[in-house]
């Protein structure tokens, strides 16, 4: 079955991506960056001022759309928002993103002692939700806003509990304590998928790296991540918003299985197959990816970027769904020029 395809009429970014994501063709292959760290070094600030001024962050994306002019901007603050508003210390670098400090839950028996939580309440997320809302009122429908609400449920465990602790529980944890932090977790990453949907933002999405293959078996996936994954889908559509999840790593083996959790688009790392993905997905759920971020962008040629850029683009762009993207956060330290290039490069391709 081909995209369904309309008169083709030059599009904004917001159109392009809603096309893509309706299975619609779009004028030319839509971009949208997961960048906030080079975003926040080009427009020079540091971290510690961008993660605690909506304001900031709004501008910072307005700056780097206005340099770049690509098509959606992906809002991320730091990868640990929703670990600090349940409770797991967080530190927080003047010139990177925040990081956990040590688990807030000693054992896992403990998950019966956990108090509900209301993440409204928590600086970050409110920042986090303002950001979104200035950019969406600033831009209308002419600029996509993806609203990233952080840690999907299974990550969100493992930084409450810590990885190591997380797959040691996994093994050998009661299902009744697994399942009781799972949702726990999941009421948290609900919170603030509806909070954020409140915003006026254009899509919600969430990552949950730990459950990908390189951390945990395809087995262990279908019992604890993917139905945790499955109801946060569920609670974006009942919100009207369409979805994207992120795994990082090679998801090749549980391709068919994150299919089956309803999202619209997944953004998936380099190192999966793309030819995988195109014969897994189909234009049953759109790929947003995949150039490697580090090997590529960051630290590749100019001619390295185009190369790999075109090669996406003949593969995915006229037989799938895609949105142009790295396959995870690109680096603060990526040349300009390069992600210039490759935005050239998806400008000039011809369906």
């Amino acid at each position: 079955m081909a995209l369904a395809y309309q008169e083709q009429k030059k599009m904004n970014g917001h159109q392009r991506i809603t096309a893509a994501l309706k299975g619609v063709k779009p004028d030319k292959v839509p971009v949208m960056l997961h960048n906030f760290l080079m975003a926040v070094k080009e427009y020079g600030i540091t971290m510690e001022q961008y993660r605690n001024s909506p304001q900031l962050i709004a501008d910072t994306f307005k700056s780097s759309v206005e340099k770049y002019k690509y098509d959606g901007i992906v809002v991320d603050i730091d990868t640990v928002t929703l670990a600090g508003a349940v409770g797991v210390k967080v530190d927080f670098p003047v010139n990177e993103a925040a990081r956990p400090h040590g688990a807030n839950i000693p054992d896992l028996g403990a998950v019966s002692d956990l108090k509900p939580v209301n993440i409204a309440g928590y600086k970050y997320v409110g920042i986090w939700l303002e950001a979104v809302r200035l950019l969406k009122e600033y831009y209308k429908d002419e600029i996509f806003i993806r609203g990233n609400c952080d840690q999907a449920p299974f990550s969100l465990a493992s930084m409450m509990r810590g990885t190591q602790n997380w797959m040691f529980d996994l093994m050998t944890g009661p299902d009744e304590q697994l399942t009781c932090l799972l949702e726990y977790c999941t009421d948290a990453t609900s919170q603030f998928i509806r909070l954020m949907a409140q915003t006026g933002c254009d899509m919600v999405s969430n990552g949950d790296s730990p459950a990908g293959p390189e951390m945990i078996s395809p087995e262990i996936y279908l019992k604890y991540a993917l139905p945790y994954e499955r109801k946060i889908v569920n609670v974006a559509h009942s919100t009207g918003m369409p979805y994207a999840l992120h795994i990082c790593g090679n998801t090749d083996v549980i391709l068919e299985h994150m299919l089956a959790t309803g999202a619209d688009a997944f953004e998936l790392d380099y190192k999966t197959d793309t030819e995988k993905v195109l014969k897994t997905f189909g234009i049953k759920a759109v790929l947003i990816g995949n150039i490697d971020p580090s090997g590529v962008l960051a630290l590749g040629s100019v001619d390295d970027v185009r190369k790999k850029t075109e090669e996406l683009l003949e593969l995915y762009a006229r037989k799938g769904r895609l949105i142009l993207n790295a396959g995870c956060a690109i680096p603060q330290t990526t040349p300009s020029e390069n992600l210039a290039t490759m935005i050239e490069t998806a400008r000039n391709f011809t369906f």
